[in-house]
């Protein structure tokens, strides 16, 4: 049986590769970048409302 922390430490470049062309397989190069803007939007509003939280409990 296979442990799973060799696959834990085992991230390489060909392994990095293989990731982006199945994602490129399955979105389309026109797909992604929109993506990524959802993406980087979400982690705003995310940083957003957790600024706001620390700024009420600090009222409190």
């Amino acid at each position: 049986m296979i442990s799973s922390s060799i696959f834990l430490g085992a991230i390489g470049p060909l392994q990095i590769a293989l990731i982006v062309i199945v994602v490129l397989l399955l979105f389309g190069g026109k797909k992604i970048p929109e993506l990524m803007r959802g993406l980087g939007s979400g982690i705003k509003e995310f940083k957003d409302a957790s600024k706001d939280d620390d700024k009420k409990e600090d009222k409190q």
